[in-house]
């Protein structure tokens, strides 16, 4: 089994959509690391986690707040690093708090920061694809409690109805 699955997403609903049916395989205390460009998809994808959660308020980016929390079945942790300029920063914020036991925690620009998060964590990239709204969304499962939920990530990517390429 490799430890990658990478998605094609046509619109932001098929992201929307690909990260609800994702988020019954998320468990308190996952990190997933969101990379990607500007306007590649991230917060989308949160919103479908949150969504998929049950955060019944709008999940939106957390940019210029630094970090947003929702309540749900699973409580919801969002983080957007993109504004920090420094380490620093990171760790005045508490980053090492804000991963919670009993949440998930998604961190935007989590990639300029992978050095400061659990290396039991899912990375999820988004890069552009050929038209306009497609998305080819990378998922690299990193560490024993990821890899153990490969065919469960697996199986989100069919039941969301994106085209799923091992790699």
């Amino acid at each position: 089994m490799t430890n990658a699955i990478t998605a094609v997403t046509a619109s932001a609903d098929d992201t929307v959509a690909l990260a609800g049916a994702l988020a019954p395989v998320l468990r308190p205390g996952d990190v997933l690391l969101l990379a990607g460009g500007l306007g590649s998809g991230k917060t989308t994808f949160a919103r479908g986690v949150g969504r998929g959660l049950g955060v019944t308020e709008p999940v939106v980016s957390p940019t210029f707040t630094i970090v947003r929390e929702y309540e749900a079945r699973v409580p919801l942790v969002h983080v957007d690093v993109y504004r920090l300029d420094r380490v620093q920063e990171l760790l005045d914020l508490g980053l090492e708090e804000l991963i919670d036991a009993r949440a998930v925690t998604l961190v935007e620009w989590g990639d300029v920061v992978a050095a400061y998060l659990p290396t039991d964590r899912l990375e999820v990239r988004f890069d552009t694809g050929p038209g306009d709204d497609d998305r080819l969304i990378t998922m690299t499962l990193h560490g024993p409690s990821w890899r153990e939920r490969e065919g469960a990530v697996s199986a989100a990517v069919g039941d969301a109805g994106t085209t799923a390429v091992a790699g």
